[in-house]
């Protein structure tokens, strides 16, 4: 495995152009698109772009090869709900991006922008892509206010980490979000169509001069624009059945807003009213004891009851540890997730939710070539990826993590080689 990831490094690498023409060839390759399953097929990734998927191993002259037989191919994996590029050690000391206290641009929070928070320097994205994870939405995840404000996607490839700002908003509509709003879901609910209705009424361009009173302020009006539009997902997080029908009526006096339920951890007792109202449901599939009153009905079942129903499921976890959502997905498809399911809740179903489907999330014609090749299953906690294309290049499958791992296993090693009196005893 690790000799493979050198030598197709080390091929790519060498080349003047990085990755300007290369095929992936002999893999059973899941597209995730209209393609479907090829048993053994090839990718022709282009300048950065997917060329096509074809049938067989025979290359078109001018690629370069990369063999995968006996190996699966997938689209790289897209990270449904993270803090990834906000935060290093949450408990550090000085700014920790994906925390937000009171500030004067906002009252409600909508105004929030973390696409100026990210860090590609972050060790979490290298930890993270060499997992299979290529891009991410990323989001604040501790504030007072009422809007978590507008999330990002990010790609894990370190360079120009923002792929598309202002992408999504994020409100609780849960406990947790009720007890930062009065207390009580009576005035979380009232605040929220207060600070949409206000935007609604308010002028497209509010000018500086004009007087402004607002439950939003001049920011947080023209965010919220967004979301009444439909341009901007609004992603409600809540877990008891009672709230999600909530979130299921708020949509039908919002029909222009386009909702997501995230978490949702009794999301399967109210299925059948989320597929009608057509709501996808981002979560967290590992749920089967309530961590609260609002998580009474947890079932490792969920995702499989929900994917029966009709809805749309996307695994994610709210954290910077996303690299663990195929063992997750991998768990949802042992209790009833079918196998097509899982592979898509991490790919093509979160860029379908975040409006990047046009670009990430399946293998076709002229998308961004964020192809990985796995030693197995992915779904498989013991199977690895071995290479992780981002824009089809080759990115160095290393990590802060795996170096660590490296330097004290070395140290290990120098140990057991010498006489006993010279090893310091555990």
């Amino acid at each position: 495995m690790k000799k493979l990831a050198l030598l197709i490094t080390a091929s790519l690498l060498s080349a003047p152009v990085l990755a300007e023409k290369v095929a992936i060839t002999g893999g059973k390759i899941f597209t995730l698109a209209e393609q479907g399953t090829l048993d053994s097929g090839t990718v022709l990734m282009t300048d950065g772009r997917i060329d096509r998927v074809i049938t067989g191993t025979e290359v078109p002259q001018g690629y370069r090869v990369i063999d995968a037989s006996g190996k699966v191919v997938t689209p790289g994996l897209v990270g449904s709900m993270t803090s990834l590029g906000l935060v290093e050690v949450s408990s550090s000391a000085g700014v920790v991006d994906s925390s937000v206290e009171s500030t004067p641009i906002t009252r409600t929070g909508a105004a929030l922008d973390v696409s100026y928070a990210v860090n590609p320097d972050s060790s979490l994205l290298g930890v993270t892509r060499i997992e299979g994870m290529t891009s991410a939405a990323t989001s604040v995840t501790y504030t007072d206010n009422l809007f978590y404000g507008q999330g990002a996607v990010i790609t894990l490839s370190g360079d120009a980490p923002v792929l598309k700002p202002r992408a999504f908003m994020v409100v609780n509509v849960g406990e947790s979000g009720a007890n930062d709003t009065g207390g009580t879901r009576a005035a979380l609910w009232v605040t929220l169509e207060n600070a949409l209705a206000e935007a609604a009424a308010a002028d497209s361009d509010l000018s500086p001069t004009q007087d402004w009173h607002g439950l939003n302020t001049r920011a947080d009006v023209k965010a919220l624009k967004a979301v009444l539009s439909g341009d901007m997902p609004l992603i409600m997080e809540a877990d008891r059945a009672a709230d999600i029908r909530q979130v299921i009526a708020f949509k039908k006096r919002h029909n222009n807003i386009n909702v997501v339920l995230m978490h949702g951890v009794e999301a399967w007792r109210v299925a059948s009213e989320l597929a009608d109202a057509d709501i996808p449901v981002i979560l967290d599939p590992e749920y089967n004891l309530p961590g609260g009153f609002d998580q009474m009905g947890a079932t490792l079942a969920n995702a499989a009851r929900l994917e029966a129903a009709g809805v749309t499921v996307a695994v994610g976890m709210d954290t910077h540890n996303i690299r663990l959502a195929t063992q997750h997905a991998g768990n949802a498809v042992a209790n009833g997730l079918s196998y097509e399911g899982g592979l898509a809740s991490l790919t093509s179903a979160p860029a379908a939710i975040l409006g990047i489907d046009d670009q990430l999330g399946s293998l076709a014609p002229g998308k961004r070539a964020d192809v990985v090749i796995w030693s197995g299953d992915p779904l498989e906690v013991t199977q690895v990826a071995e290479q992780v294309f981002i824009n089809g290049e080759a990115i160095e499958m290393r990590s802060r993590q795996t170096r660590l791992r490296d330097r004290y296993l070395a140290v290990q090693e120098e140990q057991a080689r010498r006489p006993t009196h010279y090893v310091r005893p555990d």
